[in-house]
């Protein structure tokens, strides 16, 4: 097969591996990211994530992260939900509803990764999902597959934002879709203004000191600043309101992957049943979960101060 051939083969064999979208780009160092990296990092916008100070250039050049890369294979994962919580409960971002998504994509990144190598020839490969450092929706712009938004969520224009990232670098050439160079947030300011925290700025940077996310998920504290009280808007895990109130989100379909179907407690749990959840039941009932990243006591931590208890 030549080049246009084998790219033509890795997207067959992504949508066979249950991938919604697959693109291709030329590895090569992230200059320009590098320094809005840099900036964001100075700026001490990742609050107490250590870790995105790390392994900077790592995340700035593919080649690093495999010797000889020369191609990035992007691929999406929908996982919009086909069913939502009921109003008036503790809240949680929708990615988290079903299975923990890492759980879910490595079989696919190491299936699609032997098909490759099955069908093209002894290459080297890695794939990552949130495992190493890598700029997922910088690739995802420079493979076509959609634009960086406002609210830092890369759109795709046919289906909207509620997409899973995931990369495989390999070390041959490929034939490369042409990177995505329009903003189609045009001047809309929906994210900007619906933020309970006003993490979003105008200038399409996010603070993520400021995130329910990061809050709820990423702090490791006992305490959440008090600061904070009252803005939360019932969000006990993540925060979906930036994407909620994105219109290119009308787009959006139910996904088909079954591991991403809601387990039944956040659907069915109200408020008294997530105050009586013990932690044997929450380890049985989330084992599979992306809420054990926040653990019991993270969740408790978070249920606590939406109720605004001390």
């Amino acid at each position: 097969m030549n080049k246009i051939d084998q790219a033509h083969f890795i997207k067959q064999a992504a949508a066979q591996s249950g991938f919604d979208y697959c693109g291709i780009a030329r590895a090569q160092p992230l200059d320009e990211d590098a320094r809005r990296l840099e900036l964001w990092l100075n700026k001490g916008m990742h609050g107490s994530m250590e870790y995105m100070e790390k392994h900077f250039d790592l995340r700035v050049n593919p080649s690093k992260l495999l010797p000889g890369a020369k191609s990035v294979i992007t691929l999406l994962l929908n996982y919009y939900p086909s069913d939502h919580q009921q109003n008036n409960i503790p809240k949680i971002s929708s990615y988290a509803y079903g299975g923990d998504y890492h759980e879910v994509i490595r079989p696919k990144l190491n299936f699609l990764l032997s098909q490759i190598k099955e069908n093209i020839g002894d290459i080297h490969g890695r794939g990552f999902v949130d495992s190493a450092p890598v700029l997922e929706r910088s690739w995802a712009v420079k493979s076509g597959l959609g634009w960086i938004g406002k609210n830092g969520n890369m759109i795709n224009k046919q289906s909207g934002s509620f997409f899973f990232i995931a990369t495989l670098i390999v070390d041959i050439e490929l034939e490369y879709d042409d990177p995505f160079t329009k903003d189609f947030c045009g001047t809309c300011t929906k994210c900007i203004d619906a933020c309970p925290t006003n993490a979003i700025l105008e200038d399409k940077t996010v603070d993520g000191s400021k995130c329910i996310s990061y809050f709820t998920i990423e702090l490791k504290e006992l305490l959440i600043p008090e600061e904070m009280k009252g803005k939360f808007d019932n969000w006990m895990f993540g925060c979906d309101t930036c994407q909620d109130v994105c219109p290119w989100n009308r787009f959006s379909q139910p996904t088909h992957e079954e591991a991403f179907s809601p387990i039944p407690e956040i659907l069915n749990f109200n408020r008294t049943d997530w105050e009586e959840l013990t932690e044997e039941g929450f380890k049985k009932i989330f084992q599979h979960s992306p809420l054990k990243r926040a653990k019991f006591a993270g969740i408790k931590r978070n249920l606590n101060f939406i109720l605004n208890r001390d």
